[in-house]
């Protein structure tokens, strides 16, 4: 397997995650009561921690490889932005979102923040998957 090899495989792993996230967890997620809320959100939380960690690891993996191997051409490197996109909006909206979503319970500014960064982490897979498949 080559790195770019690699990096392709992450991103569509990375990618079909994304997918159920943004097409299943999250709306399901939304259809939540209220008063069942800070249960499922808690259950949520846990049980999506597992996936995010391999995930977002075995990207990383791909890309620094793809990136050490010292390939500069341009689609590998739109590739890994892409990925970066996705990381950064995980790390620095979502995750803190989630955090305070358990926190303070849910309301309607923190979701449209939350799908905010969806949509964008979704974006960032795409663009990543895309271009590493090119590449």
């Amino acid at each position: 397997m080559t790195p770019v090899d690699a990096l392709a495989a992450a991103a569509a792993l990375h990618l079909g995650f994304q997918l159920v996230v943004t097409a299943v967890v999250y709306p399901a997620l939304a259809e939540v009561p209220d008063d069942d809320w800070p249960r499922a959100h808690d259950a949520h939380s846990r049980r999506i921690t597992l996936i995010v960690g391999p995930v977002y690891g075995l990207l990383a993996a791909a890309c620094l490889w793809v990136l050490a191997s010292g390939s500069t051409h341009l689609v590998v490197l739109i590739s890994v932005a892409g990925a970066v996109i996705s990381a950064l909006a995980t790390a620095f909206v979502a995750a803190p979102v989630h955090g305070e979503l358990g926190r303070t319970g849910r309301n309607g500014h923190l979701m449209s923040r939350l799908r905010s960064a969806d949509r964008v982490r979704l974006c960032g897979a795409v663009l990543c998957a895309v271009f590493a498949l090119f590449a």
